[in-house]
């Protein structure tokens, strides 16, 4: 007859072994697809690549208001997902103690497809990008070393960064890099205007759609290029200098006089509900953008050339040119993105 005390001292490392694979998490790559419309990936994903637990906790961080100085302005405050990750209706971002910036907040989609970041491009990596608005004292306002602080006390971040990185460190580069794995994922690519381009149901524009379309590769596209509907250059598109402002653009970050009053090409992506429109937020309606581009324009030195051709300023456009811009404009919405589950804080 086995001897119990024997049995049970056999059984106990494969009962020790159950409990620490309980304890224990294996973190699941998340997969990435490039859909078939898009140009190649510029972030090189194979050095952060995102992971199920990475995610989470880059989105924890993300909705988190208690990285800033004072507890509320999270990254999700002024990037609302129902408005492509803008601040909707607010012409310049608010942050700490309802301090107001000089730019609009921009869309946060299809992040890993650019390779420079900021209306001024004054980040050059998607990892390093967080730190300007984290410690800008008219934003978050915060501080780094507060920041380990509190994630260092607080157990749920003990445990995704346990689970996210193989070294488990709460360390400012792997807050960095969570945040990037959870914006790379953020991405918009299922617009009807997506489902024309690849052939798929739900695809189908309309007359007024086609024919925006044709305009828009033919008035627009110079710029607002490929199915990204930027080409990431930093252009001078013609507006009034706000005296009380005098955002120089790129020309803060480069001090090169070529580059004074330029700013990146915004992606039109969901330009639908990401509205005012332009790095000030001077326009409240797509109308008001197009108006511009018609009748707006103001010289200057560093004038994009493309809106000053034969000594006219400007693209000739109609009203019934502008209305069929719109509505094809509009087919650039993308509902599973403004509603998907996963970018979502609750």
């Amino acid at each position: 007859m086995l001897n119990i005390k024997y049995f049970l001292w056999l059984l106990l490392p494969l009962l020790w072994s159950c409990s620490d694979q309980d304890d224990a998490y294996v973190n699941i790559p998340l997969e990435f697809k490039v859909p078939s419309n898009f140009p190649e990936l510029a972030y090189n994903i194979a050095l952060n690549p995102p992971t199920e637990k990475g995610f989470e906790l880059g989105k924890k961080l993300f909705y988190d208001g208690r990285l800033a100085s004072d507890g509320v302005v999270s990254c999700g405050f002024c990037h609302i997902q129902a408005n492509a990750f803008t601040h909707h209706g607010h012409t310049v971002s608010h942050g700490v103690n309802d301090a107001q910036g000089t730019r609009n907040t921009p869309p946060i989609q299809n992040l890993a497809y650019q390779s420079i970041f900021m209306y001024d491009g004054a980040a050059d990596h998607l990892d390093l990008q967080p730190i300007i608005p984290l410690t800008s004292i008219i934003e978050m306002n915060g501080d780094l070393t507060a920041i380990l602080k509190m994630m260092k006390g607080d157990k749920e971040y003990q445990k995704l960064f346990g689970q996210a990185f193989d070294d488990g460190a709460i360390t400012t580069e792997n807050m960095l890099k969570a945040l990037s794995q959870f914006m790379v994922m953020v991405v918009s690519s299922n617009s009807k205007f997506d489902k024309y381009r690849r052939n798929e149901p739900g695809g189908t524009l309309t007359t007024d759609e086609l024919a925006g379309y044709d305009l828009f590769k033919s008035k627009c596209a110079s710029c607002h290029a490929t199915d990204l509907q930027t080409d990431n250059s930093f252009r001078n598109n013609g507006l009034a200098v706000n005296p009380a402002v005098n955002d120089v653009g790129r020309y803060k970050v480069t001090e090169l006089a070529s580059d004074y009053y330029k700013f990146k090409v915004p992606s039109l992506r969901n330009v639908e509900v990401s509205g005012p429109y332009m790095h000030d937020g001077r326009f409240g309606t797509l109308e008001g953008v197009l108006d511009h581009y018609a009748n707006g324009i103001e010289d200057s030195k560093t004038l994009d050339p493309i809106l000053k051709q034969n000594g006219k300023f400007g693209i000739t456009l109609s009203e019934t040119d502008k209305k069929q811009i719109i509505a094809f404009l509009k087919t650039l919405t993308d509902n599973q993105y403004l509603t998907d589950k996963r970018f979502s804080e609750f």
